[in-house]
């Protein structure tokens, strides 16, 4: 009889992933692609229905590629944790959002882990992949699973490998991401090498659950203090009269020593706004105050403030009010030309505007209809008449096919805070 980690290396296991978002989805078509028997769950049942008739609704899964993996009989979405028992690996992808008082909630996690626990058997790899902080592995999901008496690597096998997904990314997907696996013991570590082997370009191994877990927490964390410092040179910038965006551009051409960051109107996506927090939380356990962390997430968090400021005082020169002049934002999803919203500023910025008086409306090619009602304005066709109909017009996400051209054009006033119009100049145009 075939070991587990045979099984795994021969492709001839079943793989479960449980959450099909934008993680999970691409993961479990991904290990599909590579030969594996793979069964999706997920609680929505609408998803369950689009994908069983070949419906993609993540950017980075065609709709193509859905539907050779089923035609293939590799891939089958279901609602049905009992789907488990049958399962050689399971991995968890599943939300890791903050809580309202701005700690970290794992509900999801425990609420996958429990389905896990009920139905485990020997022989099993469980992976994490949802983004928590360091510890929670070995401290929270490590007693779950071993409180029936089965013992981890050698019973069952527990790992922690974070995903790094860049949503819209045409050039790093989920194959040719370098892995990060850390399992709790060496063997977890080995099974799970076995499965990404399969489906993965590049493995890289580390120590520990914890080493994985605080890898991702590096990278967002990284990235949120690096924008939360250009944010800040952003709003120094303005006061003193220098074009931000051209003294990045010039500080870009060294060679050495510099990585460039961009401003914007606030911080959004599944990752950077939440999981430097993640990290922080953790270390205040131990009594330390992660100071730069929290100073990037308040400089962060300001932005979308600093946006509605710009736009009023824009109008005031333009001898209008804020309170009753029409807004047209140009640009919903957190990140250009994908059709994310989640913690969008786009979101902030709308209802500071609506508690201010203006009438705003707004366009984005990208955003699936069924989020339409989430924004909190009308969302409308790019037009020329829409743009003509606006005192004035905020560009928050710099999708590339709306037509510049015709914004600058067309527009009363322009609020540009993503530098989507680099090279037009005009009085009317007006930068963050």
């Amino acid at each position: 009889m075939m070991t587990l980690k045979e099984r795994l290396e021969t492709r001839q296991a079943k793989v479960g992933v449980i959450g099909l978002g934008y993680v999970g989805l691409p993961l479990a078509v991904e290990f599909a692609s590579a030969g594996f028997s793979v069964t999706g769950i997920d609680t929505d049942r609408r998803k369950i229905a689009l994908l069983s008739e070949g419906k993609s609704y993540v950017q980075d899964v065609p709709d193509d590629d859905l539907r050779s993996v089923l035609a293939k009989g590799r891939f089958r979405a279901t609602s049905d944790f009992d789907a488990l028992t049958d399962l050689d690996s399971i991995n968890i992808c599943v939300p890791t959002p903050l809580s309202k008082t701005g700690d970290p909630d794992i509900s999801h996690i425990h609420g996958a882990v429990q389905e896990i626990q009920s139905r485990l058997r020997p022989t099993k790899l469980v992976i994490l992949d949802s983004t928590t902080y360091p510890g929670t592995t070995e401290e929270v999901i490590l007693p779950m699973l071993s409180a029936g008496g089965l013992r981890v690597g050698r019973d069952f096998y527990l790992a922690f490998s974070p995903e790094r997904v860049d949503p819209g990314n045409a050039r790093y997907k989920t194959k040719n991401i370098p892995k990060v696996i850390g399992g709790v013991t060496p063997a977890c570590t080995e099974h799970a090498m076995a499965l990404y082997a399969n489906a993965m370009d590049r493995l890289v191994p580390v120590s520990s659950t914890k080493v994985a877990e605080m890898v991702k927490l590096l990278e967002n964390t990284f990235r949120s203090v690096n924008i939360g410092l250009v944010n800040e040179i952003a709003l120094m910038s303005h006061t003193l009269g220098i074009n931000v965006w051209e003294v990045i551009d010039a500080a870009a051409t060294k060679p050495f020593g510099f990585m460039p960051f961009y401003p914007g109107p606030g911080l959004g996506g599944h990752c950077i706004p939440i999981d430097p927090f993640y990290l922080s939380w953790k270390a205040r356990q131990y009594g330390f105050e992660a100071r730069f962390i929290e100073l990037a997430g308040q400089i962060n968090r300001f932005m979308p403030f600093f946006v509605v400021s710009r736009i009023a005082d824009v109008l005031n020169d333009a001898e209008k009010s804020l309170r009753g002049s029409r807004v047209l934002v140009l640009g919903l999803t957190y990140k250009a030309d994908t059709d994310d919203l989640r913690e969008s500023p786009a979101l902030d910025v709308i209802g500071l505007l609506l508690r201010k008086g203006a009438i705003v409306e707004a366009c984005d090619p990208h955003l699936p209809e069924r989020e339409h009602a989430s924004v909190g304005c009308p969302v409308r066709p790019f037009s020329i008449d829409l743009l003509r109909a606006a005192d004035l017009v905020v560009v928050v996400t710099n999708h590339s096919d709306f037509d510049y051209g015709a914004v600058l054009k067309e527009s009363r006033e322009i609020v540009d805070t993503r530098n989507a119009l680099k090279g037009f100049t005009s009085k009317k145009l007006h930068l963050l």
